[in-house]
């Protein structure tokens, strides 16, 4: 096991009809900017909800924040928050709508143009405080600092991590599942199996509680991908281990003391950036490619993943590989 720091301060609010516990989150009076996406919250209820909750606040908003959330679009969420002088932001949305916050919320704090921070050119700032309500489970963004942003007129797509920019609660209402699009949701699920793999499937010897966990993770996934992705009601159960799978997925704790390997999004994030394409799309083209190239350096933990996961532990070593390389594609 690596040695290692460990600190996450979110708290999540989970449960169907929290969303009115914001309420009691924010003091009465608190300049809020409300930012979200398309208008898919005012269709499903969540948007109702938010407001709500906020009606003591006074409400400030900008939508319109795109998938892979584009630099000149948060610049403009920038000025008005500085221009309104904002206390405090409340992402409404997935992963792109809570990113696209974080960058908001640091970039309000900075002097200069925030892609410097963006580009690892400089320090990121403290946040401006920030929450989030979760309509969409697949980054883990709601309970982690980072963030991966678009520059669309340069094609360059970036992560950063920011320290002081987690998001001070997050919640979890599993029942926003239920009127997703079958193509976000299956975005989700490889998103959140993919974040997974990369801190699993690195090097022999990963601590066990954290291979358990990851293992875990990826089990619930492919138990719940073919009832919550076919057509008709989802359940309650299944959209609520989909969304704490995303959480846990990438909120630091299947990281603890292991290596990591992110060539598999890395990648991905070239490709949104040179085509457009969703970033689930781009790990379900890139991940099995990947691992064929890396399969010696990572044949135990191949090997381990294929006999924990899916149960394949009969044959030669690159048959039971290629067994669970080829057991994900219907996922």
């Amino acid at each position: 096991m690596n040695s290692f720091q460990f600190q996450n301060p979110v708290k999540i609010i989970f449960g169907e009809g929290k969303i009115a516990s914001i309420s009691r989150l924010l003091a009465p009076g608190t300049k809020v900017m409300m930012t979200y996406g398309g208008g898919s919250i005012k269709r499903n209820g969540i948007y109702k909800q938010v407001t709500d909750a906020l009606s003591q606040c006074t409400i400030i908003e900008f939508g319109g924040i795109e998938a892979n959330p584009d630099y000149d679009t948060l610049m403009r969420a920038i000025s008005l928050g500085k221009s309104e002088k904002i206390d405090f932001i409340l992402a409404v949305g997935g992963g792109s709508i809570i990113d696209g916050t974080k960058f908001i919320a640091a970039g309000i704090n900075y002097d200069g143009d925030p892609w410097e921070f963006v580009a690892g050119k400089a320090k990121v700032p403290a946040a401006l405080p920030f929450g989030t309500v979760l309509t969409l489970p697949a980054t883990g963004s709601e309970m982690n600092c980072g963030a991966v942003i678009s520059r669309r007129a340069t094609q360059e797509k970036y992560p950063f991590n920011n320290p002081e920019g987690f998001p001070q609660f997050s919640v979890l209402d599993p029942t926003a599942v239920y009127s997703l699009p079958q193509r976000q949701v299956a975005n989700g699920i490889i998103d959140t199996f993919i974040h997974t793999t990369e801190q699993y499937l690195t090097t022999a010897g990963s601590p066990k509680v954290m291979d358990r966990f990851a293992e875990g993770v990826l089990r619930t996934l492919i138990d719940i991908a073919p009832r919550i992705l076919a057509e008709g009601d989802r359940k309650y159960a299944d959209c609520a281990d989909f969304m704490m799978a995303a959480t846990m997925g990438l909120n630091g704790f299947l990281a603890m003391g292991v290596d990591e390997d992110w060539a598999t999004h890395m990648i991905g994030h070239e490709l949104t950036a040179l085509h457009g394409l969703d970033h689930g799309v781009t790990l379900a083209i890139v991940w099995e490619g990947t691992m064929h190239v890396m399969r010696r350096e990572k044949e135990a933990k191949l090997l381990q993943y294929a006999r924990e996961v899916w149960g394949i532990s009969c044959g030669e070593t690159d048959e039971i590989i290629d067994k669970a390389m080829h057991h994900l594609q219907p996922i």
